[in-house]
């Protein structure tokens, strides 16, 4: 088994962690392996971001949409001289 040291860890977190793990009964190094095990133990879809995001979207609209209506005319550019 690996040791693992984490340096500069929020005192925030660390609260949360502590709390954390006395609402489940584990102390706040059995908490910290469990929450690494369920996150870096999930199955992973082998997708990319792209990917993901269009499967995710798939059900929805197509996405397009009227465009706002113009409230005035558009100008030309003037640049100076």
């Amino acid at each position: 088994m690996a040791i693992l040291t984490i340096r500069d860890f929020d005192e925030g977190l660390t609260a949360k962690l502590r709390a954390r793990a006395a609402a489940h009964g584990r102390s706040m190094e059995a908490e910290a392996r469990a929450i690494l095990t369920s996150v870096l133990t999930k199955p992973t879809s082998g997708l990319g971001m792209g990917s993901r995001t269009r499967q995710r979207f798939a059900d929805g609209e197509d996405g397009s949409f009227d465009p706002p209506q113009r409230v005035e005319q558009a100008r030309a550019v003037e640049f100076p001289e």
